[in-house]
């Protein structure tokens, strides 16, 4: 009997998918769109490198940190660049938070700016503290804080406000939350102290907004060689901000500065 013989039947081998064309289509035009935007983004860098200019910084000094500490840098920084004709120093300037010391022992913060009204105009009543206000002092190391040397004259007078607006500026810009400088006057020489100048951030607005330089030149004038333009622009900010000061007590104990405006 012949033996049995099994046999298997090998499947059939599968045949390959075919690839859809409109796939090939498809990955050349990512591929396309891929090689466009990559030299849109090159030619874009390179414009905008070309075309746009990093903007000008503010002032080439700038003092470190913030609050009365930063205050303190300005007034030291500031001070030593005003000069009288002599080559001595215009004056020394004290960068403190609002407040008065009627003892040498004692010191009051003051709470409130007093601006009387003028003209049928109503007082206007600013409260202030060590956070939103710094008080410059400056001091001409004479008796009351008077300049000591040289004679006194319009221009020397314009140079210590010139003076009390660079100090403001620097202020507003660098020491956070500043909304007002107050900045006492050295007093005429034998009299005591009784001008000030009040300077809120929102009265230097342009100047804030334009690099130091295009306010004030860099470099700082001899009272007689100050130009014409700066006379102009210290003037316009600072004249009608300058007021007699006295002080005064509110029944709760607040100390009140009170301005009053000078006579036109």
């Amino acid at each position: 009997m012949a033996e049995d013989v099994t046999t298997t039947t090998e499947p059939a081998a599968a045949s390959p998918r075919p690839v859809a064309p409109h796939k090939f289509r498809f990955g050349l035009i990512y591929g396309g769109l891929g090689a466009v935007l990559a030299g849109a983004i090159v030619i874009f860098v390179l414009y905008a490198g070309r075309s746009i200019s990093p903007a000008p910084t503010w002032s080439s000094w700038k003092p470190s940190g913030g609050g009365e500490g930063a205050a303190k840098q300005i007034a030291e920084h500031v001070a030593q660049a005003y000069r009288l004709s002599s080559g001595a120093q215009l004056v020394d300037v004290i960068a403190k938070a609002p407040a008065v010391s009627p003892a040498s022992t004692v010191s009051i913060p003051i709470h409130y700016v007093a601006i009387r009204g003028t003209k049928g105009k109503g007082d206007q009543i600013f409260p202030i503290s060590s956070s939103n206000s710094i008080m410059y002092a400056l001091c001409g190391l004479g008796s009351s804080c008077a300049i000591a040397t040289g004679k006194p004259s319009v221009e020397r007078g314009t140079l210590v406000r010139r003076e009390i607006l660079e100090l403001a500026l620097y202020t507003f810009k660098y020491v956070g939350g500043i909304k007002s400088v107050i900045a006492f006057m050295p007093p005429a020489l034998g009299t005591q102290p009784k001008y000030v100048v009040y300077l809120q951030k929102g009265d230097v607005k342009p100047q804030l907004h334009a690099p130091l330089r295009e306010t004030l030149g860099p470099k700082v004038p001899l009272p007689t060689t100050i130009p014409a333009r700066e006379v102009h622009t210290v003037d316009a900010v600072t004249e009608s901000r300058v007021y007699s000061f006295s002080l005064s007590q509110a029944q709760q104990g607040d100390a009140i500065l009170v301005l009053a405006p000078l006579a036109a």
